[in-house]
């Protein structure tokens, strides 16, 4: 493997402040109401939950624009929430954690995405969602690609955060990648399995071992070859510059088109309490370094070292450029 310094590390890290990003794709409000569970109820044998904490977060698109925003970037979000209550909620979050809304259209035919979750101790008693999965209008999609074309003047990367909730429609998709590729801009993806194989051209996609073989349509093997032939055959398979694939406790394989063998980074977590949301830190890093001019393969380190933060905290987290200087060799 090529040799990252620490100091090289610490220059692309230290560009981060005040990069213009913008983030594409489904954004959603995540509600949590936590409580205590001490009896059965009368009515039905389902737990009571005595609730003592109540909060919301965005989640989806809008967890990466928050990962972004906390690592110094100017996030703006192209996307769409309905005209209700829990729009205004989300939008009202995303200022407060200063990203850029001014790309989101609202939609009156269509609910915010909600996803409500009921937890005790720790532990999650139901969760109920609120969605539509249509693809947007003609009339939204077209206000969504003109707040996009317009934010791409001042960007220096672009992330696709699909959620298979209607923004990320066949049409968008190869508009948003011609984009960027005319203007020199790197676009990766957070892929949805529906739509995996739809992202010809793009600079980077970022998925889990998981949605790598379900992605490519092949029946998941084991070993380090049956990894490598997975990697290059995605890398093909969409004509992409490269394939980062986040293996958990194994770390991530990079292929790069034009290589001969991917490179492999090592996990640098010391605890895993939490993997939620890591996936949002991972993609979130890496473009914004590429967007820092980082080569992928300092991108791909500089992302993990930012993941093996993350999953050591609670809950949807984000990481912050000091927390991942402190943690450099």
């Amino acid at each position: 493997m090529q040799i990252v310094t620490t100091k090289r590390l610490k220059e692309i890290l230290r560009a981060f402040k005040g990069k213009e990003m913008i983030v594409v794709g489904d954004v959603m409000l995540d509600h949590f109401i936590k409580g205590d569970v001490s009896r059965i109820s009368p009515e039905a044998p389902v737990p009571v939950v005595a609730v003592n904490k109540e909060f919301f977060v965005a989640g989806g698109a809008g967890n990466v624009a928050v990962n972004l925003a906390a690592l110094g970037a100017k996030p703006t979000l192209v996307s769409v929430v309905g005209r209700d209550a829990g729009g205004e909620l989300l939008k009202d979050f995303l200022r407060k954690q200063n990203v850029n809304i001014s790309g989101v259209a609202e939609d009156y035919d269509r609910p915010t995405t909600q996803k409500v979750r009921v937890m005790a101790e720790q532990q999650q008693i139901v969760r109920f969602d609120r969605e539509s999965k249509q693809t947007i209008s003609h009339e939204v999609s077209a206000e969504c690609m003109r707040n996009f074309n317009a934010a791409l003047t001042q960007a220096k990367g672009v992330i696709l955060s699909d959620y298979g909730k209607g923004m990320l429609s066949d049409n968008n998709i190869k508009t948003l990648v011609a984009a960027c590729r005319k203007h020199k801009i790197p676009v990766c993806v957070d892929p949805k399995i529906d739509n995996f194989k739809k992202y010809k051209n793009i600079t980077c996609m970022t998925p889990n071992t998981k949605e790598a073989w379900e992605g490519s349509g092949l029946a998941p093997k084991s070993g380090e070859q049956a990894m490598e032939n997975l990697g290059w055959k995605i890398l093909k398979m969409l004509n992409a510059d490269s394939i980062l694939i986040t293996r958990s406790a194994d770390g991530m394989s990079l292929f790069e088109k034009g290589k001969k063998s991917p490179i492999t980074v090592k996990a640098t977590a010391r605890e895993v309490f939490d993997v939620t949301g890591a996936g949002d830190t991972v993609i979130s890093v890496f473009t914004l370094a590429l967007a820092c001019g980082a080569k992928l393969h300092e991108a791909a380190v500089l992302s993990n070292y930012a993941a093996g933060i993350v999953v050591g905290k609670s809950g949807t987290a984000t990481v912050t450029p000091q927390e991942i200087e402190e943690v450099l060799p």
